[in-house]
């Protein structure tokens, strides 16, 4: 539900210049910067001229809709006029008017980040403009809302020549800007040719040490190896048969024997901690680590961060703050070392404070280099170890480090890091006060600019629809895969928002999956983007995600949104409504036996239908009766009710009455039974002839006998549609 801020109606001409005024006064008092600023107030005074000129006025409501952050401010304007004839033309841009209409639309939509509109002829026009608040804006609650509110009423509205001359002011200070960042970069392209030059020499001189270094690599080589294999398969071992012990999986534990395997199985993963750090030690020093570099925005770094660190912060009286990076430029090096760097900074941090402030922030010390600090008013460092920190296994004595005590590794692999990278770590630190650990980087990865990406190779089966599914989790791409297997539709994956932009400018999927949160970038933006631009806002994009804020994902155009974990028959569902398909077919397994339900899904697997599953009688009811499926296959005994009473209660409601049932049993049925049976379902089929029994013929049946012709997908991917009963 959006949270109202102010509503005013325009009746006289002097209204659409309040209305441009209330918008830029919200988006000061809301956070925005003042370009995002005058880019909202002008796109509302444009639609609120047109609701005056065309509608003969109207109502301007500015909300505020979102339960997390980045929040989304939305302005509506609505009118009762005539609406608008050539709404298509206008908006694709081909509609040409002596007295400028549709221009202020097409203008007013690219200002925002989405734009929405409505309009009925005769019944008037409603637009929604729609403009996510920045990301370093603190989550506004009814309290800050009202404390917006309360300073608008004190804020008078100028009159038009004040407007006229605040208008002039931004546009002067728009033409400096722009002059000022045109100086910034032909200085930074001086220096990068210096810089280039630089490189050109050290390259030289690695040339030469190449020899010694193959040498040292294949010695380290075989180091590693050894390592990894002769260190770790014990440690997993004892990890794994510490698990069974304590699992039970052989028998009871006294007490003290359950604190024994406990102790047993903590030293076996402290070892295994130990022995990932070394290794990773030895990797940076033998060069076998590879360095991927590739652009990314620091403000997508720092939201990853904030979600993967959230856990640790388990002190109330801690605070984790990331600082406004905007200002940094996109940088060219690789993210995930930097990622692991600065967890390492920030995971210190969080152990050695035990009240306060971790500030991260990020900022350009020249023109070529940006420096990341992780500052905590922690427990602080003696000068005199400040170096001991970055020894291996070095560690300074004080009663919290007993208490945390680590490998002593993180710090001296984050200083090999940022040595592999081409930069540095620091730290400043008082006894007592806190410290500020620094991480310096060449925001070019050894000065290279970033290669043009190749094109990719997209590979979609015949007769099967895209889909572009944007998940950076390999795991979670598999679940889709699996999914969507013999439904007609084919998965193509996307880890990063540049890869699912490079594939939309190659191919035209059939819908677009999308996660929130990606490891290293949150995509609210991209999917207002993707339903702004002319080329994808046609496409069906369903928000697949963690994030509880479902109101904000439709209002920026999701046409669905599910939260994780995803059902199948959900997430299938939802994508041949959006490619216009009409439903699969549906069966419902009721079976209190895993194996027997598996059995039966393996034999249905060849044909194009989506199997749900009910471990027992009350749960196959209540699924029965919520998506009343196409077939229901069941089985005579179970736990609880029985199959018997399973039948009886879903002939006896009129919802489930009508959906033919199959039994599928192992129980003995005498003739009397079996007459019985007969009368109220389709087939009986015992379980020992399940592998011989034609599944599939059963389902054509239904589709043939009991299905409306036209309105459900055949399991048999056919042109034949059937639908579902009434």
């Amino acid at each position: 539900m959006s949270a109202p801020i102010l509503s005013l109606k325009i009746r006289y001409e002097r209204d659409t210049v309040t209305a441009r005024q209330r918008a830029r006064q919200i988006a000061r008092l809301l956070g925005f910067d003042p370009q995002d600023q005058t880019r909202i107030s002008t796109a509302v005074s444009e639609i609120a001229r047109n609701a005056f000129n065309y509608g003969g006025g109207g109502l301007v409501e500015y909300l505020l809709e979102g339960r997390t952050a980045p929040q989304l401010l939305i302005v509506k304007i609505s009118d009762s006029g005539p609406g608008i004839r050539d709404l298509d033309s206008i908006l694709d841009g081909r509609y040409h008017s002596p007295t400028g209409m549709g221009l202020g639309i097409v203008g007013a939509r690219r200002l925002m980040d989405h734009f929405q509109i409505e309009s009925t002829p005769g019944k008037g026009t409603t637009v929604f403009l729609k403009k996510l608040l920045p990301r370093r804006s603190a989550l506004i609650g009814p309290a800050e809302l009202a404390a917006v509110s309360t300073a608008l009423v004190r804020e008078e509205p100028q009159n038009a020549f004040q407007e006229l001359q605040h208008q002039n002011q931004e546009l002067v200070r728009a033409l400096e800007e722009i002059r000022a960042r045109q100086a910034e970069l032909t200085r930074l392209n001086r220096e990068l040719e210096d810089t280039n030059r630089g490189v050109v020499a050290l390259y030289a001189e690695l040339d030469e040490k190449a020899d010694h270094l193959r040498r040292a690599d294949e010695i380290k080589s075989r180091f590693l190896s050894n390592m990894s294999h002769e260190f770790r398969s014990p440690l997993h071992s004892i990890l794994a048969l510490s698990g069974l012990l304590l699992g039970r999986i052989d028998g009871d534990l006294s007490p003290e024997q359950d604190q024994q395997v406990v102790y047993i199985r903590k030293a076996a993963q402290d070892l295994l901690e130990l022995v990932n750090d070394l290794l990773d030690l030895a990797k940076v020093e033998a060069g076998k680590i590879e360095i991927k570099p590739l652009e990314f925005e620091v403000g997508n770094l720092f939201g990853a961060l904030r979600g993967m660190l959230r856990p640790l912060l388990l002190n109330p009286a801690v605070n984790l703050t990331f600082d406004d990076a905007t200002d940094v430029p996109t940088l060219f090096t690789d993210e995930g070392k930097v990622s692991q760097i600065l967890r390492n900074f920030i995971s210190n941090a969080l152990k050695f404070t035990e009240r306060g402030e971790i500030r991260v922030s990020a900022g350009m010390i020249d023109s070529g280099h940006v420096c990341f600090t992780v500052r905590d008013t922690g427990i602080g460092i003696a000068a005199e170890n400040i170096e001991l920190i970055f020894k291996e296994f070095a560690q300074v004595d004080h009663p919290i480090q007993k208490r945390v005590r680590g490998t002593g590794l993180g710090l001296p692999l984050s200083k090999n890091l940022a040595e592999l990278l081409g930069g540095s770590v620091s730290v400043e630190s008082e006894l007592g006060v806190g410290s500020a650990f620094m991480l310096r980087i060449p925001a070019y990865y050894r000065s290279e600019k970033p290669e043009a990406p190749k094109p990719l190779e997209i590979a979609v089966p015949d007769e099967s629809l895209p889909v572009l599914v944007l998940e950076d989790s390999p795991e979670m791409i598999m679940l889709y895969r699996g999914y969507l297997k013999r439904t007609g539709f084919h998965v193509v994956p996307a880890a990063t928002t540049r890869e699912a932009e490079a594939i939309l400018e190659q191919m035209r999927p059939a819908a677009i999956i999308l996660d929130v949160l990606l490891q290293a970038e949150e995509t609210w933006e991209l999917a207002a983007r993707l339903k702004r631009e002319p080329a994808t806002r046609e496409i069906g994009l369903i928000m697949a995600t963690s994030v509880d804020d479902e109101p904000k994902g439709f209002q920026l155009g999701a046409d669905a949104y599910l939260r994780k974990p995803i059902e199948r028959n959900d997430l299938v569902r939802e994508l041949r409504n959006l490619a216009g398909l009409p439903p699969l077919f549906q069966a419902l397994v009721i079976d209190d036996e895993e194996r027997d339900r598996y059995l039966l899904k393996q034999r249905l697997s060849g044909v194009q239908i989506l199997i749900d599953e009910a471990p027992n009688g009350a749960e196959g009811i209540r699924r029965a009766t919520e998506t009343r499926p196409d077939i229901i296959f069941l089985d005579l005994v179970m736990p609880g009710l029985s199959g018997f009473e399973v039948l009886k209660s879903l002939k006896s409601d009129s919802r489930t009455q009508k959906i033919p049932v199959v039994i599928v049993t192992s129980r003995t049925i005498s003739q009397m039974e079996r007459d019985a049976l007969r009368q109220q379902t389709l087939e009986i089929v015992s379980k020992e002839n399940v592998a011989e029994t034609d599944f599939a013929d059963i389902i054509k049946r239904i589709t043939v006998e009991y299905i409306p012709e036209g309105l459900k997908a055949s399991p048999y991917g056919s042109s034949a549609n059937h639908s579902e009963r009434g």
